[in-house]
Parts: structure tokens; C-alpha cells; sequence
């Protein structure tokens, strides 16, 4: 990951005057070993700007048609990304991520599977609950909120570990799977802005809630 210092830095000079990154909630984040960030999914800018909001650098699933470009994968290989097939069990990708938090990394992924087309968050793929009960490592959720206009807020918002403990040593059937899915969902949901936050750009955090710019 060598790439990735540099790319914070000249990349997130210019996201910061063009989309103001907002961060919130980043002491939910262990400062090392395993972790996993699960965030909403609405533009393919996601990736970016939770890794400028994020303290630690992030390895994430990357569709596997982004590596056929030569220059494309090397870039993205450099920001320690990996890929994954999508609309299949890939145990490959799978294999890769439980390494990666076994070794200490911060893994990132976006449950839903595909970007949102209309900003609300859609059903959850099993995958990131397979992941995160077979790892055993703390799961943050991580809500992204904005329009992704020139010089509207980008609100990243990092909540507490999602609680998992009732799935923990239960048989990975579809059933353990799919409500795990569901709690890392609802986590997830409860960090978005309302709807009408969605399209106004000026709008402020939710009361209670303090934002930093980075």
C-alpha cells in the first residue's frame, strides 16, 4: 500500500475544497488490529472519502471488471485493493478478506453489493456477515451522506461496534446470516441523514451530533 500515503494526500487536498469531508465518530475505530467498516453505498466515490475519513488505511473489495484495465488495477492494487466477483459466493475474495483481518488490516466493504440508485439503503448481501462472524473482529458502521455537488458537504459518520454477540457461535445458515445482516444494516441506517438532509445541501448535522471537517 504504498500508494496510499501519497493519494491521502494529494487527493484528499482537492476532495476537501470540493466537497468539504465532514467526519464524525472516528474513536469508534480501534487504533489497530482487525477490523471491518461497513458503509452505505451511493457513489462510486464512496471509497474515497471514507479513506480520508478514516484514521487507518483501508483495504476494500473491489469489482473484479476494474483490474481488467492494466492501469486501473495497478492503481488500485497500489491503494490495497482487491477483487471480488460479484453475484457469486467468491471464496477466494472471502479467503482474502479473513486473512487480511487476521493479520491486523481494517477492511472495508458496502454490504449492500452495488451502488444505491436512489440513495436508500437496499438489502444487505450475506457476505460482510460471513465475514465479520468468521473473523470475530468489531464490525463499525458507516454512514455517507451528501449529494456529491461541488462544494456540498460529505457527511462520514463512524458509529460504535454493531453488536453481534447473540450470532456468535451459531451454525452460518442462511438464517444466522440474513439477520446478521440486518443488524449491520439497521446500524448503518441510523447514521444516515434524513431524506430531506439528502437534498439540501446545506443542511447541518442531526442535533447531538458534532462534525469535524478534515
Amino acid at each position: 500500500m504504498w500508494l496510499y500515503g501519497f493519494a491521502r494526500i494529494v487527493v484528499g487536498l482537492g476532495y476537501r475544497l470540493a466537497y468539504r469531508v465532514q467526519a464524525e465518530g472516528r474513536e469508534h475505530i480501534p487504533p489497530t488490529g482487525g477490523v471491518i467498516l461497513c458503509g452505505n453505498h451511493i457513489n462510486a466515490q464512496d471509497p474515497i472519502v471514507i479513506g480520508l475519513a478514516c484514521p487507518r488505511p483501508i483495504c476494500f473489495m473491489a469489482k473484479e471488471e476494474l483490474f481488467r484495465s492494466q492501469l486501473l488495477g495497478f492503481i488500485i492494487k497500489g491503494l490495497g485493493a482487491f477483487p471480488v466477483k460479484r453475484g457469486s459466493a467468491d471464496r477466494a475474495a472471502l479467503k482474502h478478506a479473513l486473512a487480511l483481518l487476521e493479520a491486523g488490516c481494517c477492511f472495508g466493504i458496502f454490504p449492500e453489493g452495488t451502488r444505491s440508485r436512489t440513495g436508500e439503503l437496499q438489502k444487505p448481501e450475506p457476505g460482510t456477515a460471513y465475514i465479520a462472524l468468521k473473523s470475530g473482529v468489531p464490525v463499525i458502521p458507516v454512514g455517507i451522506s451528501g449529494s456529491y455537488r461541488l462544494f456540498s458537504p460529505i457527511r462520514v459518520r463512524f458509529g460504535p461496534p454493531v453488536d453481534l454477540d447473540r450470532f456468535r457461535g451459531e451454525k452460518l445458515n442462511g438464517e444466522t446470516l440474513e439477520a446478521a445482516s440486518q443488524a449491520i444494516a439497521d446500524a448503518i441506517a441510523a447514521l444516515l441523514d434524513p431524506p430531506s438532509g439528502l437534498s439540501n445541501a446545506g443542511a447541518g448535522p442531526p442535533a447531538g451530533r458534532a462534525l469535524s471537517s478534515l
